[in-house]
């Protein structure tokens, strides 16, 4: 693509790095950027600063301009902007062209070898896990994509030797086009219903992610667990070659808890072993590895009560999984906005297992009125905001408990992002009593 002297809008800058880098690019490529998005300029006030000296041809802020995307060359969607949005309709119907952040990397990345990395749950850990062993191999890597960083500002100085990890939401593979440069490496962790509030059904969410098996080469190789229920379906799919996962017995002793991360672990290591680390490198890689922010990360420790933020957990399924990945028992945070999801199975589960529950924000009163109903005796309470109910958590919980944020919803309700009400948690944590980190 060439975009010298052609009509780019921006639609959806948001408030991750995708928007300002890809509107910071695109101006330097010689594009006549327009920016808009419905948010105020108040709340994208960070990202309209981190612009600040990037000729931006024009500013549309609080709404959408139609005559935005009737005289665009190129339109970089914003991977939150949903399907069969009626101003995408008019730009297709007016010539333009859809692309996205994601996109525009993929089609100007020198010869670097790229994995991408894609699932419901464990993308961002197994991401990461697998950088950090191709790391200890001695490879230069560049980490990106939805784990929060854009690699568009990296490109002229990767090599040919060099190695791309990108972590591949539903959204950004939804979008891709087939004809630009896509990963030679695919790693699934697995593939669970989320984000139907975003993609029609199931099936428009599952085919999304199997898009990165069926755009491999046919030199690629594709990493999966033939074993899982839905991913053994899916075998048919690879026209390359596929390899399974480390046994799980052979992944070493982790930092991070959880069976689920010994199979993110074993994930990465069959990959990078394929992609040259030898196995005292993967080891040594996997034992130094320490939990990502907002992915089962422990925050405090007080009073023998371990506090954990695993504010990515915005599925029923992520949740679950934080519930089982300790042997002691386990005070859940649960509650924010509804993506869609069924979460009968999860309260089911949750009655059963954990030993209580606070539930907060708009899904709160569903998530307390369905755990009650299979476990009316438990200790569950229900609140508007999240401080409160971890206060509810630290009274009822005993040294040895382990309190843990987890979701099982996005965070909109209340917060801009995961991220942010994440940090949030971790605060209140650490404004109790004398914790210590």
């Amino acid at each position: 693509m060439n975009f010298a002297g052609k009509r780019v809008t921006i639609m959806g800058l948001g408030r991750f790095a995708g928007g300002v880098e890809a509107a910071r690019w695109l101006a330097e490529q010689g594009a006549c950027v327009t920016i808009t998005d419905t948010a105020s300029e108040s709340k994208l006030a960070e990202s309209i600063q981190a612009l600040h000296g990037v000729s931006i041809e024009r500013w549309q802020l609080g709404s959408h301009d139609e005559a935005d995307f009737q005289q665009a060359d190129y339109i970089v969607v914003n991977p939150a902007i949903k399907p069969g949005h009626p101003l995408l309709e008019i730009a297709r119907q007016s010539g333009a062209r859809l692309t996205s952040e994601i996109e525009l990397f993929l089609s100007h990345c020198p010869t670097a070898n790229i994995i991408g990395v894609t699932g419901s749950n464990g993308k961002s850990t197994t991401t990461a896990m697998t950088a950090a062993i191709l790391r200890q191999a001695g490879k230069q890597v560049w980490l990106g994509g939805n784990i929060g960083k854009s690699l568009l500002p990296h490109l002229k100085q990767m090599k040919h030797e060099d190695w791309v990890l990108l972590e591949l939401s539903s959204f950004q593979l939804s979008r891709l086009s087939s004809d630009v440069r896509w990963p030679s490496v695919a790693i699934i962790t697995n593939c669970t219903p989320n984000h139907l509030d975003w993609h029609p059904d199931y099936h428009h969410y599952r085919h999304s992610k199997q898009r990165l098996i069926t755009q491999l080469p046919p030199t690629g190789l594709a990493v999966f667990d033939p074993l899982d229920p839905e991913l053994s379906t899916w075998q048919t799919l690879v026209k390359s070659r596929h390899l399974a996962p480390w046994k799980v017995d052979s992944v070493p002793r982790l930092q991070v808890p959880g069976v689920h991360n010994r199979q993110n672990a074993a994930l990465a290591a069959a990959a990078a072993e394929a992609c040259g680390a030898n196995r005292k490198d993967i080891e040594q890689a996997l034992v130094e590895y320490e939990a990502l922010p907002h992915r089962l990360q422990q925050v405090a420790e007080m009073e023998g009560r371990r506090y954990f933020n695993d504010s990515l957990a915005t599925t029923p399924e992520a949740a679950l999984t934080a519930l089982f990945a300790f042997d002691t028992p386990v005070w859940l945070l649960c509650g924010g906005a509804d993506k869609g999801s069924d979460f009968a199975p999860f309260c089911r589960q949750l009655a059963t297992h954990a030993a209580g529950a606070a539930f907060y924000g708009s899904t709160g009163p569903l998530l307390h009125s369905l755990t009650q109903s299979f476990a009316p005796a438990g200790h569950w309470s229900c609140f508007d905001t999240l401080a409160p109910a971890l206060s509810w958590c630290t009274a009822h919980a005993q040294p040895g408990h382990n309190i843990v944020l987890a979701p099982a919803c996005a965070s909109f309700d209340q917060f801009t992002h995961f991220a942010q009400r994440g940090e949030f948690f971790t605060q209140l944590v650490h404004n109790l009593t004398s914790p210590t980190r």
